[in-house]
C-alpha cells in the first residue's frame, strides 16, 4: 500500500472532509471545500488548492494523491473547476483578480491532465476509465478491482469528468489571455480535445458502440469484454446524468480578445462538420455568446426529464444518487455470474467499500451542487426558450435557473425547520427541539433519499458545507 509514494512529504494545514470520522485530507473533497472557504478567506483556499499539485504531494507522473490510505486511487478531476471558482469569488467579492493564482495550478493541472490521458484512457478512443472515482458502491460491482470476465469498463462518469476537465482548463486559459495572449495555444487545446471526447461520448454507429441509448434517452457505462463484446450495464444513476456537468458559456465581450482561438474554433468546426461529426458549439455567429456543451440538447432534455421526476431522481431534498425506478432491483449476469444493484435511500446494505458509504439512492451535496451551476450555465444561453417541467409531468412549466432555484430549495430544506419547528435533516428527533440543541446543526456525509435524513458522517462539514454558497445566493 502506497509504495509508489515514496517522495509524498504531508506536513501542511490541510482542510479535513470531518473533524472526527475522517481527519484526513481527500483531494476531491478539499476542491469542495475551497469553494465556500473561498467566500471568507480567499488565500486560505487557494493555498489548499495549491498544495495538493506541489512536487511533495503530486506523483512525478502528475497524478493527485487521493487520500491517505491509497494515494494511488482516483478522485474526479474537479481540481480546476475549484480553482475558478475560487477565482472569481474572489474577483467577485474582494475585487481581487489573481491571474497568478490561474497560472500557477494551470502548468501543475496540465501535467495532471496528461496523467489522465495516459493512464485512463487505455483504448485511446477518448472513453475514459478511472474505477469508483469516489462514488463508493454506485454499480453491480467494485469499480476499483478486477472486473468480471477480465473486462475493461468504459464509465460515463470517467469520460465526462475528462469533458468538464477539458473544457474547465480550457476557460482558465482564456481567463489568463485577458492578462497573457500567449495562453489562447492551450486554449484551443483543450477545445479540440474536449470536442474528441464529445464526439466519443456521443457516437453510435455500426462500427462503435457508444454510451447514449436511444430508447433509454439515458448514458450507460459499457463493459468491454474479450472478443470486442460490449455490455451496458443499464444503471440509471448520477454516472449517466453527469454529462451534464460539461458545460460552459463564453461571452461575445470575452471573443474579442481571443481571435486566434475564434479562428481556430471555426476551422475545427467546419472540419468536424464536413466529416458528419458530433458539434460541441450550438450555431453561432459573430459578436455573440458561445455555448460549449458535452451533449446536445435534445440528450439534455431527455436526460433532464428523467432527473426531474419524482419517481426517479428528484428526492424531497435533492438529487437522489440512484433513480428509485430500482426499487425493482436491476440485475445482469455476466460470464455465468450475476450481479443487481437496487435503490438503497439510506443507510448501504452492502459491504462494498466497507458498507459505511452509500451511493444506491441517497442525496450528495457535490454533485447536486454541481447540477445546479450547469443548469444556471445553460440557461445563460437558452433562456426561456428552454421551459421543463418541474416535477415532471407536473404542468409547472420552468426555465433552467429557475428549476436550479428549486433545487436549491430543496437542498436548503434539509437544515430549516418546518411549522413544527423539526429540521429534516434530524428525522424529528426530540433532542433537536430542546433549548440546548435546537440551533446546532450538523453536516452529514450524505442524506437520505426519501426524508431527508442526515446518513453517514455527522461532522462532514466539509463538502456539505457548500449550502453556504446556495444560500448565500439569495443574500447577493
Amino acid at each position: 500500500r502506497n509504495s509508489q509514494w515514496l517522495h509524498l512529504h504531508n506536513e501542511d494545514i490541510l482542510s479535513m472532509p470531518d473533524k472526527w470520522e475522517y481527519p484526513w485530507y481527500a483531494a476531491w473533497d478539499t476542491a469542495f471545500h475551497c469553494v465556500p472557504l473561498a467566500m471568507i478567506d480567499p488565500e486560505f483556499a487557494k493555498n489548499q488548492l495549491i498544495i495538493l499539485t506541489r512536487e511533495w504531494y503530486m506523483h512525478p507522473n502528475g497524478q493527485i494523491p487521493a487520500y491517505e490510505w491509497a494515494f494511488g486511487d482516483v478522485n474526479p478531476p474537479v481540481h480546476a473547476w475549484a480553482a475558478l471558482k475560487v477565482y472569481e469569488t474572489e474577483k467577485k467579492h474582494y475585487g481581487k483578480a489573481d491571474v497568478n493564482f490561474l497560472k500557477r495550478i494551470f502548468q501543475k493541472l496540465s501535467i495532471n491532465f496528461t496523467w489522465w490521458v495516459n493512464r485512463k484512457d487505455s483504448s485511446g478512443k477518448n472513453i475514459f476509465e478511472g474505477g469508483f472515482l469516489g462514488l463508493d458502491n454506485i454499480g453491480v460491482f467494485d469499480r476499483s478491482n478486477r472486473l468480471p470476465g477480465g473486462g475493461v469498463l468504459e464509465q460515463a462518469d470517467g469520460t465526462s469528468w475528462m469533458a468538464m476537465y477539458s473544457l474547465n482548463m480550457m476557460k482558465m486559459a482564456i481567463k489568463i489571455c485577458e492578462f497573457d495572449e500567449s495562453f489562447e495555444d492551450v486554449a484551443t487545446k483543450f477545445y479540440e480535445h474536449f470536442v474528441y471526447i464529445s464526439e466519443s461520448l456521443n457516437r453510435n454507429d455500426n462500427k462503435w458502440i457508444g454510451m447514449w441509448d436511444e430508447e433509454d434517452g439515458f448514458f450507460y457505462d459499457l463493459l468491454l469484454l474479450p472478443g470486442e463484446r460490449f455490455v451496458p450495464l443499464k444503471i440509471h444513476s448520477l454516472v449517466g446524468l453527469m454529462p451534464i456537468y460539461a458545460v460552459s458559456l463564453i461571452h461575445k465581450e470575452t471573443i474579442e480578445h481571443i481571435p486566434h482561438f475564434m479562428k481556430r474554433l471555426k476551422w475545427f468546426r467546419k472540419n468536424r462538420s464536413d466529416k458528419n461529426k458530433y458539434l460541441v458549439v450550438e450555431d453561432f455567429e459573430d459578436g455573440q455568446d458561445i455555448l460549449f456543451s458535452l451533449i446536445p440538447k435534445e440528450r439534455l432534455v431527455r436526460l433532464l426529464e428523467h432527473m426531474l421526476n419524482e419517481s426517479e431522481f428528484l428526492a424531497p431534498g435533492g438529487i437522489r444518487s440512484l433513480s428509485k425506478r430500482h426499487e425493482k432491483k436491476y440485475s445482469i449476469t455476466i460470464e455465468k455470474k450475476d450481479y443487481s444493484i437496487d435503490y438503497q435511500p439510506g443507510e448501504s446494505n452492502t459491504s462494498m467499500f466497507g458498507g459505511n458509504s452509500n451511493w444506491r439512492g441517497p442525496v450528495w451535496f457535490p454533485t447536486n451542487y454541481l447540477l445546479i451551476e450547469s443548469l444556471r450555465e445553460y440557461h445563460k444561453y437558452y433562456g426561456d426558450e428552454l421551459k421543463l417541467e418541474f416535477p415532471s409531468k407536473s404542468g409547472n412549466w420552468l426555465n433552467l435557473d429557475q428549476i436550479a432555484d428549486q433545487l436549491s430549495n430543496r437542498l436548503i430544506s434539509i437544515f430549516t425547520k418546518d411549522e413544527h419547528q423539526n429540521r429534516p435533516v434530524n428525522e424529528q428527533s426530540a433532542i433537536y427541539r430542546t433549548p440546548y440543541f435546537k440551533d446546532l446543526v450538523l453536516f452529514y456525509e450524505y442524506f437520505h433519499g426519501d426524508n431527508s435524513r442526515g446518513v453517514g458522517a455527522s461532522h462532514q462539514t466539509g463538502w456539505t458545507g457548500i449550502v453556504a454558497k446556495l444560500i448565500n445566493k439569495y443574500q447577493g
